[in-house]
């Protein structure tokens, strides 16, 4: 199993930047893929951006892709989401995730607000 622990949120204007720290312990996240997901108020939990257990390879939501990056240094066992240009619509709760063996994300952060002024 991993342990997740996220960090980096905070209160933010429109047009700036954050960058969310994904903390991995236990097994070496470097065994997993991992993604991040977002929950905005009264909304449901929807996905963000995902990347490949070497980092090689990396996927993003429509809605994020060209604004956000997702990077990873397994030495540190640690997964970033670089997040540039930020909108209101940004606003949520973000958590990192694990894909584990059974192919879905088994294993969840306790999730980091982030909250975008206008």
């Amino acid at each position: 199993q991993v342990q997740l622990v996220e960090s980096g949120g905070g209160l933010v204007q429109a047009g700036g930047s954050l960058r969310l720290s994904c903390a991995a312990s236990g097994r070496t996240s470097s065994s997993y893929a991992m993604g991040w997901f977002r929950q905005a108020p009264g909304k449901e939990r929807v996905f963000v951006a995902t990347i490949n257990r070497s980092g090689g390879s990396t996927g993003y939501a429509d809605s994020v892709k060209g604004r956000f990056t997702i990077s990873r240094d397994n030495a540190k066992n640690t997964v970033y989401l670089q997040m540039n240009s930020l909108k209101p619509e940004d606003t949520a709760v973000y958590y990192c995730a694990a894909r584990g063996a059974s192919g879905g994300y088994d294993f969840w952060g306790q999730g980091t607000h982030v909250t975008v002024s206008s």
